[in-house]
């Protein structure tokens, strides 16, 4: 099979290839993956109340980052723009990232109906109102492990305390233990377009290691491993571990090892492998997000 012309890259085709998916995914990818938004998708990201974006800081750390505001702060112009009204808090590695030309991963997440769909590109202006992101990327994503929530908004404010975070400590521990989602942000490569993804599970999905790193099962999902090839190409990524319940942002960078050692794998249900973030720095922002989450609807699909 000639994959010269393959809509994956090489990353996600090495993944592809070790599960034995490369020639059924091919026409997928083609299919699936657009350079310009559906009008679906654009009328999607312009109901959202937050939307989650990956980026790279002046050393090449990956990051994972929240933007959020009222319905309608995101529009779509055209099917290959997205302007965001909103700016980072303060401290936030991606306020360095919003300037022209830099790469950008988007993915809007809308929890009480389980959808989400990616746009990737480049900032083409940037200023202090937020950005606009010229998309080179667009694909959807199925509703599979993401538990629904219903959301209200609370009164927009300065977030209380941003704290760094140095070490996975007892708070981080149990905040990490009772999550039931994450978002890892990962690059094949500096300069290369970004990507947001979400991973969920039953609360405690996500274990900790005396090392202090996360382990985190991979469940099977649509095979594009979009992420999974991303870190087969370069490790470093951000995750962002929110508190729904508070509006606590936990950002972590870090690099990942991948896991496919078939004893390991084993003893976690529904995975197909997994893997280790070892986190390198971070921060954790009190009150950061202007909504507050009612109690979860686990996924059915979630193991456990």
């Amino acid at each position: 099979m000639d994959l010269s012309a393959s809509p994956w890259h090489a990353g996600e085709l090495a993944v592809q290839a070790r599960f034995g998916v490369v020639e059924r995914m091919d026409p997928v990818g083609r299919m699936a993956l657009r350079p310009f938004m559906p009008d679906q998708h654009r009328a999607f990201f312009a109901q959202l109340p937050f939307v989650l974006v990956g980026s790279a800081d002046a050393t090449g750390q990956v990051w994972a980052s929240l933007l959020a505001g009222p319905p309608g702060f995101i529009d779509s112009p055209d099917p290959v723009t997205l302007a965001v009204r909103a700016r980072p808090i303060a401290g936030d590695p991606l306020a360095e990232a919003l300037r022209p030309g830099a790469a950008l991963g988007l993915l809007g997440i809308e929890l009480p109906t389980r959808r989400r769909n990616r746009a990737n590109g480049r900032v083409v202006a940037a200023g202090e109102e937020g950005f606009v992101l010229h998309v080179e990327q667009s694909f959807g994503n199925c509703p599979k492990y993401i538990a629904r929530r219903d959301y209200r908004p609370v009164e927009a404010a300065a977030p209380s305390a941003v704290e760094p975070v140095t070490r996975i400590g007892a708070a981080e521990r149990r905040l990490i233990g009772a999550a039931d989602a994450l978002f890892i942000a990962s690059s094949p490569g500096e300069g290369q377009l970004p990507d947001v993804s979400h991973r969920g599970g039953r609360p405690g999905f996500v274990a900790i290691g005396d090392d202090g790193a996360l382990v985190v099962p991979e469940y099977v999902g649509n095979s594009f491993f979009n992420t999974l090839g991303n870190l087969t190409l370069d490790p470093r990524a951000g995750l962002l571990v929110p508190d729904f319940a508070t509006g606590d942002l936990l950002q972590l960078t870090g690099r990942v090892q991948l896991d496919f050692d078939p004893a390991r794998v084993a003893a976690l249900p529904g995975a197909q492998l997994a893997w280790r973030f070892h986190p390198t720095a971070g921060r954790w922002v009190r009150a950061a997000l202007p909504l507050r989450f009612g109690e979860a609807e686990a996924s059915p699909f979630s193991p456990g």
